[in-house]
Parts: structure tokens; sequence; C-alpha cells
């Protein structure tokens, strides 16, 4: 094949350009950070960067989960630590009432306490978290417990949450589980004994039986909701670990290697330069060149 001036020009222009075109996606890199501007120019590295985008939009929902799981938690092994000291300093009152070196009046005072007391409990069971009742399954709109009117609803259905793929944990403590009927009518009938002059030593000591049922079943409570906070606890561990491992794939899969594109585009601009000069010298020669 015969080789023409022409033929050797535009393949030189055409290196060129593509030199050019190459100086412009490394400087591109550098500027941007990232392998590609447009998922066109390497559809795998696009689709693998959406997934691991998607794997981290998940990622942080589960964590912002886990806050919310945290936040309740937490509340309800609060005012269930301060329901224990409650009924610990009923009980309290109840062996000194059950002393016959207290009169009627000072008994009476104790009356007085114990009713405080049991109103604070009843704090405790409407206890709210943003504006929701923590202590009342999903009806989180409405208090669990009301002395005045005697309601104690009964919600045995529990508030799960998803805190990973397939994994949901229940974050609350249901009232009938603790703040039941029986106990504030326990309590109030503790109350009513030690108002009436008529009650005995003994009677008042039958009722430390009672009040001990309870605080069992507060102790019951508590072991159970501190192993559920455990678990969100390693969760949460777990999650962080997933987090840090998928934006590391992410950043690899995305971020170019700045030094190495660097190295590149100074190893381009000489290949460049070279291809620049050599040009120079093949297209140069004119008509008036080779009539010479």
């Amino acid at each position: 094949m015969r080789i023409t001036q022409s033929m050797i020009s535009n393949q030189t222009l055409g290196n060129i350009q593509n030199n050019y075109g190459e100086l412009s996606k490394l400087q591109e890199q550098i500027s941007t950070g990232t392998k590609i501007s447009r998922p066109s120019e390497d559809p795998v590295l696009a689709t693998n960067a959406m997934r691991y985008r998607t794997e981290l939009r998940e990622i942080d929902q589960f964590q912002r989960n886990t806050s919310v799981a945290n936040l309740w938690m937490q509340s309800s092994d609060n005012a269930l630590y301060t329901v224990n000291q409650t009924i610990q300093r009923i009980r309290e009152i109840t062996v000194q009432a059950s002393n016959d070196t207290y009169d009627q009046a000072q008994r009476q005072d104790m009356a007085e306490e114990v009713k405080q007391l049991i109103s604070h409990i009843e704090d405790l069971a409407n206890t709210k978290v943003n504006n929701n009742y923590i202590f009342n399954g999903t009806d989180a709109t409405n208090p669990p417990v009301n002395l005045d009117t005697q309601e104690f609803p009964d919600h045995t259905d529990l508030l799960n949450v998803e805190l990973m793929n397939g994994v949901e944990v229940p974050i609350n403590v249901n009232a009938d589980q603790l703040f039941r009927a029986e106990m504030f009518r326990d309590l109030q009938e503790l109350e009513r004994n030690l108002r009436d002059p008529e009650t005995s030593d003994r009677e008042l000591d039958d009722f430390l039986r009672t009040i001990d049922g309870h605080l069992d079943e507060v102790l019951r409570t508590e072991a159970q909701l501190g192993a559920r906070i455990n678990r969100v606890e390693m969760i949460e561990d777990r999650l962080s670990e997933q987090k840090e491992i998928a934006t590391k794939v992410m950043s690899d899969n995305e971020n170019v290697d700045m030094a190495a594109v660097i190295t590149d585009l100074i190893t381009q601009e000489s290949v460049h330069q070279a291809a620049l000069s050599a040009g120079a010298r093949i297209i140069q020669p004119n008509l008036i060149d080779f009539l010479r």
C-alpha cells in the first residue's frame, strides 16, 4: 500500500487528538476526584456505585432506627429503675409502719407518702418520649394508666423496629407487663390500711410479701429490657463496622488514587509533548519543500 503524506498527517493528528482526550480525562479525574463523570464511561463501575450507595443508605436508615430504639429503651430503663426505687421506698414505709412504736398520726403521714409514691409510679407508667407514651405498645398516643378513672388498657403488643435486614427487636415494655391494675390496687389497699386505725401490725407485715412480689416483677422486666439493650448495642457496633467497610469499598470503586493519576498525567504530558514535536517535523514540510 502506498503511504502518502496525507495519511501520515492524518494519523499524526489523530494520535495527538487521542492524547488530548487522555489528558482531558486525567485532568477531570484530578478535578473531581472520581474515576468517571458519566455512567456511559464505565457501566460496570457505575452499576457497582449505585449498589454501594443503596447499601449505605440502608445502613444509615438502620442507624437512625437504632437511635430511636436506644432513646425508647434507655428511657424505659431509667423509668423502671425509678419504679424499683419507689417501690423499695414503699416497702421501707411498710416495714416501719408494722412496728408498733408508731402511733396512728405517724401512720397517717406514712399513708400520705405512699399515696404520693403511687402517683409517682403512675407518672412513670405514663412516661413520654417525643410525645409518645413508651409503655403503651403501638397505641403510643394514649396514656396506659389513669388512676382517677381506674383505667388500665390491655395492650400486649410490642413495638418492633427493624435494626438490620430481617432483624426486628421490640423496643418497648408494655404497661400490662409491669404497670398492671393489680399492682396499683395492692398499693392503694396498703394506703387505706395505713389510714385505718384498726389495721394490725401483722396485717401490715403481710403486705411485705405482696410488695416483694411486685418488686420481683420490676426486676424481671428490667433484666429482660437490659438484655435487649445489650443486643441493640451489639447491632449498633455491627452497623458501624458495615458502614466503614461499605464506605471504603465505595471509595475504592469511585474515587481515584490521586498520586497515581498525577503520575499518569505527568507521563501523558511527556508523551503528548513528544507527539507534538514529532508531528511538527512530519507535518511541517510543504509542496515547496518537496519541489526543491
